[in-house]
Parts: structure tokens; sequence; C-alpha cells
């Protein structure tokens, strides 16, 4: 067996904490420790290696040099993968649980209505749904996956497009077959109750104003009609023939199919943002999570033909 020729754990942790701040007394920080015991780590480190790993400047800041830039990227990546397996071993002996963490709308409508066939698929798989509409620290949080929408943007975390979202008037098959208030194209929603919802705290949501403004209507009266705090509200009123509510063709597919609910005509609007299931790099092939990645990615193919106008 090969020797292993290591760096002490307390050096390293120091190092790559100054690496990532460029600053003893922030490293420290993070570290419950003084900037000079940093510091006195660091240079432990550099007499260790026997290379300088910064270079120290007039206004008491540090750089890297191009060794102690090339030895910090694999240092962090390598306390990264420390971590998550400490954090495996801490876990219940229970390979087979994953925790996945989404928002509340596309819980409640579209995920857990599938999880049935995840069962069939993956008798053994358990999965746990955790509700949240906050981004997930996957480091302090007990989640190995999560269900969001964004832009896409997760730096060091693995990242799979599930849905681009787009916007589009439904109704009842009852109010679409109104003899007295036809609707053929977009104009005709002047003649009827429009369904709202309050979206809290989701940037440049699709709401009504916007959505007529983008297919050429803003004289539509657009205040007017119920509001609701959640999508599902909406197209639950929709669906008892209450009015017509602006629906997302990730949320929606289920009503289209069972029929209760119509798409009075082929106008849509693209929204903002996309729907991407998220999960740390080091842990992407778990098994349980490769799996649920292999699975919900296939769901999502199909939910898109099944919109798809």
């Amino acid at each position: 067996m090969t020797r292993r020729h290591l760096p002490p754990l307390t050096s390293l942790r120091a190092f790559e904490a100054a690496a990532r701040h460029l600053n003893f007394e922030k490293a420290g920080d993070e570290l419950a420790v003084t900037a000079s015991a940093v510091g006195q780590q660091v240079r432990s480190l550099e007499a260790w290696l026997r290379r300088s790993l910064f270079t120290r400047l007039p206004s008491k800041g540090v750089a890297l040099t191009a060794v102690g830039e090339r030895y910090a990227a694999t240092v962090s990546l390598l306390l990264d993968q420390l971590n998550e397996a400490t954090a495996r071993a801490l876990r219940p002996d229970a390979p087979n649980i994953l925790t996945v963490s989404t928002l509340p709308s596309f819980a409640l409508s579209w995920l857990i209505p599938r999880l049935g066939s995840l069962k069939e698929r993956h008798p053994d798989l358990e999965v746990r749904v955790s509700i949240s509409t906050s981004l997930t620290d996957f480091e302090g949080e007990d989640v190995d996956v999560a269900i969001r929408s964004g832009r896409g943007i997760y730096p060091g975390l693995r990242t799979d497009l599930l849905m681009e979202e787009n916007f589009f008037p439904v109704c009842s098959t009852t109010l679409l077959d109104d003899p007295e208030r036809p609707l053929r194209e977009p104009a005709d929603l002047r003649h009827h109750t429009l369904l709202h919802e309050n979206p809290e705290g989701i940037l440049d949501y699709v709401t009504w104003p916007r959505w007529l403004a983008a297919v050429g209507l803003p004289d539509i009266d657009a205040t007017r009609g119920p509001r609701f705090s959640h999508m599902f509200l909406a197209l639950q009123a929709a669906a008892s023939g209450q009015g017509i509510a602006l629906a997302t063709n990730v949320l929606i597919g289920d009503y289209l199919d069972a029929g209760r609910l119509v798409r009075p005509f082929p106008h849509q609007v693209r929204g903002p943002h996309q729907y991407y299931l998220v999960c740390p790099e080091i842990s992407a092939e778990r098994p349980a999570i490769a799996a649920f990645r292999a699975w919900i990615c296939g769901e999502a193919a199909a939910h898109r033909a099944l919109v798809t106008p």
C-alpha cells in the first residue's frame, strides 16, 4: 500500500478559506479563529510544501501565487468531497431515503400526483417532500435535491432543466361553448371574468395585465375579477366555470388531460423563469439521486409533450 504524504487538515482548511476570501481576517471569522492564527497555519503549510502560496500585499491583503491558485482549486474540491462524505456518514443508515425540496404549487399540482409512478419503478426508494420557497442550503439542510423556478444560474450545483414556463388562458368547456359570449380570440376576454393569482415574492411574474399587453390588448381592464393566493385555487375556480384563469404549462397538464379545463386559443406568453432540478455536483451520481433525476426528467419530457399546443 502506498503511504500517503498529506499536510495537516487544519492548515489546509485555513489555506482554503484564505484563498477564497483573499483575506486572513475574513478567513478567521469563518473558522472562528484570529487572523494571526490563519496566517500561522498558512505559513506552516508553505513550510511543509516548501512553496509560497500567497504574495503579501502592502495593503495588508494577499494574492495567490500561481502554485497557490492551482493548489487552492484542488483543495477546495477535496474539502467539498470530504464534507459530503462526512454528511453521508452522519445520516441514518438509509441510503434509499431521498429528501426533495420544492415549491408548494409544484408539489401539489405536479410532483405529488406523479410519485406513484416513481414507486412503481423504484419500490425501495422512499421520497420525502419538503415545501419551501427559499433557495436550498445543501450544506446546512437535510435536503438531497431541490426543484426550483429560476434562471438556472446555480454555481456548484448539477442543474437539469425540467420545463420552460409559458402562460396562457384556460377555462371550463361550459364557458368555452357559451353562445352569448364566445371565446375565439384573446380580444373576447373583455366579455369575461378574469381570475387572478396573487404571487408573493416572485419577480417578473406574468399576471393578466402583463399577458394582455404582450398579446397587444392593453386596453382590456385587467383589474376586475376575484383574486386567489395560489394558482391551484384560481384553476379550481376556472374549472367550476367562474371565469378564466391564467395558467402555466408547468402546472396545468393534468387539468387539460382530464378535460376539466381547456385552452380557448393557442396564444401564450413566455415566462421569465424555468423549472430546474438541482443538487450538489459531488452527490449527483448517488444511486438514489441518479434514479430520481432520471425519473423526473422523463416525467417532465412527457408533460412537455402533453401541454404543447
